[in-house]
């Protein structure tokens, strides 16, 4: 999980010496919205990662609601 991090915040920081090189603000804009899908993907697999690692210490109930809690922030980020 912390390596998916890992990847995610090389991400975002060359995203943004990327902006600053192009020094356009429709550059720095369809940046952003490209950065604005990472983020969630990211989310999702840090979280199925976790989730797979409980798997084996945690009932399918408690499961059941990680994965509900999960669903529900996502569906907040949609909206």
């Amino acid at each position: 999980m912390a390596l998916l991090r890992l990847l995610s915040s090389a991400i975002e920081l060359t995203a943004a010496l990327l902006m600053l090189r192009l020094g356009k603000v429709d550059a720095a804009l369809r940046i952003n919205a490209t950065l604005g899908l990472v983020g969630p993907l990211v989310m999702i697999g840090v979280t199925a990662l976790g989730i797979a690692g409980l798997a084996q210490h945690v009932s399918y109930g408690k499961l059941l609601l990680v994965a509900l809690g999960v669903g529900i922030v996502l569906f907040a980020l949609k909206s």
